[in-house]
């Protein structure tokens, strides 16, 4: 067993990755003598973020994994692996495979924004010179966390390098609360010191934190705050350079989302084919099994959409037409979604499938679209609207504001087809009513981008959407006392008895 399975041990990792350790580490790694300018607290912090762009985080494991949880995403291919598998249909174990390959990569993106924290003490020069460096790794700790929380609930938080590895050993779960504070602290220092903009939309600016901000209070049901956040934003658009994408399809294509004012915080892949550090699977994970018609030498059809979603979704969005890809090219022949599983040897699936991140990958160093050049947009603008909408009508409900928010989103989604739909929404709607329009644009908008599932535990939905009317039809398996919240790893309580108990139902 490698070293690096153990979550004490990923202090060690923070910086040189996982490779081939011995049973017993040799060593700690630790800030001291190593800081010496801002430089250094830079290396370490972008250490974080590139943990963020490995396979085992957004490349594939953690990202397929909220996808598949959704309503709107289930398994294609029959024969993909069955830790895929549970996730969709509810059976997942506290051994589960996709978990087991991310939980360490967190904390080690947690790891690497310690060290570039610690260590920033050790830089003397002005906080004016140095805090707005720092801030990167505070808010990429706060990312981190904020995955966790809402996966886990209580979890190991730890905001210090480890340098005594029986007391890492033995760690207990802090309360979610206090995790959300926690979180918050860190997005209000970043929102502090963070510039308005930098280079690149894969570098923090007060944006993000300020964006992030607002999710976090939406997620926590502090609506009052929620909407200051957003509004925060909003009002800040021009500082900020935000803006809506004229045209939605641009928002999903390599070659121009780095000139979009849209994307607020994205990870960026850069089409390396350096293994899996770096490498994302999206294009081949959610393309058509031997699709021919992108150049990619097919996908892999493992998350593939219901059918639910295809035919609720109204025809005339042009959203939907960006968002789904419902032809497929085989041996030089154009073919409807109903002869997929036919048309591509059987392991494909005969439903749409999605196009977001097959249409316009840019360049790729391996087949089936592996190793692309996409910037997958962890927030954008277009989101933070439908949060100030959200919110706004928690606290004020019947506000023409929070209704121009959404009509902000729907018209750039009418200019795509010049059409008429989807219409804007008027004022005077109930609060429930409203509630439940600005969730369901959510899920057209940002259809695919991992967010449903959020959407789904925090307003606590299961019921509702696992059931025989939901979009992928009942799901027999879904527990809502136990699903909105996924297992501890079983081998993390063997280790440590302190991290019990283990999450209800598991």
């Amino acid at each position: 067993m490698k070293t690096c399975k153990f979550l004490f041990a990923f202090i060690a990792l923070s910086i040189m990755g996982c490779s081939d350790l011995e049973e017993e580490p040799i060593g700690l790694l630790a800030p001291d003598g190593f800081f010496r300018s801002t430089n250094d607290i830079q290396t370490a912090a972008n250490a974080a973020f590139g943990h963020m762009t490995h396979e085992d985080f957004w490349g594939r494991k953690m990202s397929l994994t909220l996808m598949l949880r959704s309503d709107m995403v289930a398994f294609g291919d029959p024969t993909t692996s069955q830790r895929r598998i549970d996730h969709d249909i509810f059976t997942v174990q506290a051994d589960n495979g996709m978990i087991d390959g991310y939980w360490l990569r967190v904390y080690q993106i947690i790891a690497a924004a310690n060290q570039a924290i610690a260590g920033a003490e050790d830089v003397d020069v002005d906080e004016s010179i140095k805090n707005p460096v720092t801030a990167q790794a505070y808010f990429a700790r706060a990312f981190a966390y904020f995955h966790l929380v809402r996966q886990f609930g209580d979890i190991p938080y730890i905001s210090e390098t480890v340098t005594d590895l029986a007391a890492a050993s033995s760690i207990s779960k802090t309360p979610a609360a206090e995790v959300y504070a926690n979180i918050i602290a860190d997005l209000q220092f970043a929102k502090q010191w963070l510039p308005d903009t930098q280079a690149a939309r894969s570098i923090p600016a007060k944006s993000a934190a300020h964006s992030y901000l607002a999710l976090v209070y939406l997620t926590m049901g502090e609506y009052a705050n929620a909407y200051t956040e957003a509004k925060g934003v909003i009002d800040n658009e021009g500082a900020y350079g935000l803006g809506l994408e004229a045209d939605f399809q641009d928002l999903f294509d390599a070659t121009k989302i780095d000139g979009s004012s849209e994307p607020i915080f994205v990870l960026d892949f850069i089409g390396a084919s350096n293994g899996d550090d770096g490498r994302d699977y999206q294009a081949a994970l959610t393309g058509i099994r031997d699709d021919e018609q992108y150049g990619l030498g097919g996908g892999w059809s493992v998350g593939v959409p219901a059918l639910g979603v295809y035919e609720t979704w109204d025809g005339r969005d042009y959203r939907k037409a960006v968002s789904l890809d419902t032809i497929g090219l085989f041996d030089g022949v154009v073919q409807p979604f109903t002869v997929f599983k036919e048309s591509g040897a059987g392991r494909a699936v005969n439903r749409p499938h999605i196009a977001k991140y097959t249409r316009g990958t840019g360049v790729t160093s391996t087949g089936n679209g592996r190793g692309s050049q996409q910037n997958y947009m962890m927030m954008r603008y277009a989101e933070v609207l439908l949060i100030a909408a959200e919110a706004l009508n928690e606290t004020s409900p019947g506000s023409g504001e929070a209704a121009g928010y959404v009509n902000r989103v729907r018209a750039r989604a009418r200019a795509g087809n010049g059409s008429a739909f989807p219409e804007d929404v008027t004022g005077g709607m109930s609060q429930g009513d409203f509630r439940d329009m600005v969730l369901e644009e959510r899920k057209w908008e940002l259809a695919f981008e991992y967010k449903r599932w959020y959407d789904i535990a925090r307003r606590q939905l299961g019921a509702e959407v696992f059931g025989a009317s939901g979009l992928e039809g009942l799901k027999e398996n879904f527990d809502p006392g136990r699903d909105y919240l996924f297992p501890i790893l079983a081998d993390e309580l063997a280790r440590n008895p302190n991290l019990e108990p283990q999450n209800p139902g598991y």
